[in-house]
């Protein structure tokens, strides 16, 4: 049955890609798929003879037809249930490593600001330091000074300690 449905002429789209398909026509020398109540119901018995259907064969044949679509539609609700489920797996998959993923930028961006306000510190820090060094250059050469000073009164009192 599926193979006679699928293998009917004529051309189809194939909503999927959007090309246009053509479907080969059904070799007559495969054997059918069908059983021989589902042929005789739809008259594929192959005799050459047209025996009028009457209304229990059209039943039997549209009770094989509704069974049949109903077998699909079931296949097709199971399908789309476990695609639906696979769908919300990958989902929530996702959010949560959305959420980690924020989480971590979140705390990367806090030691980043602290890194940076730290690093400020100790700049500005060592730019205090090196202007109170510039000062240190004056002081030095004063100290140079004093301590010649120093030296020289030493000298002056050893040389009157020392009277002989």
């Amino acid at each position: 049955m599926e193979e006679s449905s699928s293998a009917a002429a004529g051309d189809q789209r194939d909503e999927s890609t959007e090309e246009e398909v053509t479907i080969r026509k059904q070799d007559t020398d495969q054997p059918s798929t069908c059983s021989e109540i589902e042929q005789e119901a739809f008259g594929l018995d192959e005799s050459e003879s047209k025996t009028p259907l009457n209304k229990n064969d059209i039943l039997k044949a549209v009770q094989v037809v509704e069974r049949d679509s109903q077998a699909i539609a079931d296949s097709f609700s199971s399908l789309f249930d476990s695609l639906r489920l696979a769908l919300s797996e990958v989902t929530n998959g996702s959010v949560d490593h959305m959420r980690c993923f924020g989480d971590a930028v979140g705390r990367l961006q806090e030691s980043a600001l602290d890194a940076a306000t730290k690093g400020n510190r100790y700049i500005n820090s060592c730019l205090r330091l090196n202007e109170e060094m510039k000062g240190m250059d004056s002081l030095a050469t004063q100290l140079k000074i004093l301590r010649r000073n120093v030296d020289a009164l030493d000298g002056a009192v050893n040389k009157l300690v020392r009277i002989p």
